[in-house]
């Protein structure tokens, strides 16, 4: 069953990295190849309400997130974290199956999708502005090995065509978040 352990604990990783990301870097690339650090940011913090909107309502949010990079972007995406940790925290949320754009699922495996989500991208935030990707170690693993029983090759391919890319070899002694991230299909 799922909990919202883990997504508080992402959303923290990735506030830090928010935190350091300066407005001189928003057309900067990122390794997700269709995304400069701007789009990144917006995915990030507009993902927040996603996530908070399904769990509230059963129904992913078919809108899309205003652009978050002109005002308080740590404030906002905190605010919106803080909204989805309550949303998947109330009672029935767990089991409630909530529509997504890519299938039903209940709450207690969308809240660890959404928990990898956060973390991961708040990995690609990291790399594409010189920060440290070396991210909640024990969080990484579990991420990694949930994503090494989840994800399936039919959901690989190229960028903008697939949700991951092809796995990346990633040395053993790499951080965990990096290999996480390589499994996901990023570049080292």
């Amino acid at each position: 069953m799922g909990s919202t352990d883990n997504l508080e604990r992402a959303f923290a990783s990735t506030a830090k990295v928010l935190a350091n990301v300066s407005a001189s870097q928003f057309d900067d690339p990122t390794p997700c190849a269709s995304w400069d650090v701007r789009a990144l940011v917006n995915h990030i913090v507009g993902s927040t309400t996603f996530f908070a909107v399904a769990a509230e309502t059963g129904v992913a949010p078919t809108e899309s997130a205003p652009d978050a990079t002109g005002g308080d972007v740590v404030g906002t995406f905190e605010a919106g974290a803080a909204r989805a940790v309550r949303a998947f925290g109330a009672e029935g949320a767990m089991e409630k199956v909530m529509r997504l754009p890519f299938g039903e699922l209940p709450g207690a495996v969308f809240v660890n999708i959404a928990a990898t989500d956060a973390f991961t991208h708040g990995w690609d935030l990291a790399r594409a502005t010189g920060q440290s990707t070396d991210l909640d170690p024990e969080l990484a693993e579990q991420f990694l090995a949930g994503a090494k029983i989840a994800i399936p090759e039919s959901f690989r391919g190229p960028d903008g065509q697939a949700p991951f890319g092809p796995v990346v070899e990633a040395p053993d002694s790499a951080p965990a978040a990096d290999r996480l991230a390589a499994f996901l299909g990023r570049s080292l």
